[in-house]
């Protein structure tokens, strides 16, 4: 699904109408056009496939220890308010013969977070992803997340973070190895 950049312009430009703006004021003439590229970008992850950001970066090995990758940054939308919400994600998993390359879990975040999205199907999309590539021995993904929609509208509670999160296997099963991925990506290394 991509976005057609002329119909976001026509929106946009009605939309400063119905606002009580004049599109044609000098700071809003070139408005729906920024507002249609940022469109385009912000709702990118659509046009984009699991096969096409992980490719072949999956690759056979014996290792055992859990991998984890943490505060990745992420900036998406909330499918209700169109507003924004952002935070970190936090991926781990213990290899079951298959690790991925390290740069293909950011990217799996980027893609999904790029769509209107909740923070609860965020986080199990990621996880789901993963789960199906590599059937690891566990997983885990813990979101970090900031509203905009609770912070500047309805509640307005500024200082509210929402974490979910989504385990499979050892993460799910086993108190320890969950213990062990908590510590992991709460202490800080440097």
């Amino acid at each position: 699904m991509s976005p057609n950049k002329k119909n976001l312009e026509e929106i946009t430009h009605k939309l400063l109408i119905e606002l009580g703006e004049n599109p044609k004021r000098e700071g809003l003439i070139k408005t729906p056009e920024r507002v249609a590229k940022s469109w385009e970008y912000l709702a990118s992850g659509y046009k984009l496939s699991i096969d096409e950001i992980v490719g072949d970066a999956i690759y056979n090995e014996k290792a055992k220890g859990m991998v984890v990758v943490r505060d990745i940054d992420f900036f998406s939308l909330c499918e209700h308010h169109l507003l924004p919400f952002f935070g970190v994600a936090h991926v781990g998993y213990i290899p079951n013969g298959k690790v991925i390359g390290l740069s293909k879990i950011p990217r799996i975040v980027e893609m999904f977070s790029r769509r209107l999205q909740l923070q609860e199907r965020l986080t199990q999309q990621i996880a789901d992803a993963i789960q199906d590539l590599l059937n690891p021995i566990g997983l885990g993904v813990v979101i970090e997340g900031q509203h905009m929609c609770m912070q500047m509208r309805g509640v307005e509670k500024k200082n509210s973070f929402t974490t979910t999160s989504a385990v499979f296997g050892e993460f799910h099963d086993d108190a320890e190895t969950r213990a062990e991925f908590i510590s992991m990506i709460t202490k800080k290394t440097f």
